[in-house]
């Protein structure tokens, strides 16, 4: 393996640990969030530490995920035209992510439309890619790809349609945490491959 495909796959394995640890650390720094009356993007607009923390989360995380799709994803995804329209489409979610943490809440109707990108494009996608590494023979990683996409696009649909919580924080941590998945479990198949 090459040093930056190398490079790509340290920083698939990073995005996902780097982004929740701030997350994470932001809500342990705010004891009035609520999982049910929040959203995550919530974080960003608190003064002090809890907002600086979900900042880089967001950022550092979003740089992340960018790297690894740039120069690991998009070679690994295939020659196949479908193959690198489904990275262009996941490269175009992680720099979604990183518009969220720069573009806060008080940036309305920006933060908005970054924040639906994010979560449209990721699964958008895993649908794309799901053909791709189905073309190339890799049935078992579309099958998981294929699963990753349904289930980060379902939790919205319940949200959007049946409304099962009053604000959208679970929904967030639930795809995002799909999303993670699905980044790890690339970069460990690519670091074992051996182009």
């Amino acid at each position: 393996m090459s040093s930056i495909k190398r490079f790509g796959v340290i920083a698939g394995f990073a995005a996902p640990v780097v982004a929740f640890l701030f997350i994470s650390a932001a809500i342990a720094s705010y004891p009035q969030f609520s999982w049910t009356h929040n959203a995550l993007s919530d974080l960003g607009v608190v003064p002090g530490l809890t907002s600086a923390l979900f900042t880089v989360g967001l950022i550092g995380g979003g740089v992340l995920a960018l790297i690894f799709t740039a120069v690991g994803l998009y070679g690994f995804a295939g020659e196949k035209p479908v193959g690198k329209a489904g990275a262009v489409f996941f490269a175009a979610a992680t720099a979604s992510l990183i518009l969220i943490g720069i573009f806060n809440e008080h940036f309305r109707p920006t933060h908005y439309i970054v924040s639906v990108a994010f979560f449209f494009f990721a699964p958008l996608a895993f649908f794309i890619l799901t053909a791709a590494f189905h073309m190339t023979g890799k049935r078992a990683l579309a099958a998981f790809t294929l699963a990753s996409a349904i289930v980060a696009a379902i939790v919205w649909i319940l949200q959007l349609t049946i409304e099962y919580v009053p604000n959208v924080a679970i929904p967030e941590t639930v795809s995002g945490l799909i999303i993670a998945a699905w980044v790890i479990a690339l970069s460990t198949l690519m670091r074992k491959a051996k182009a």
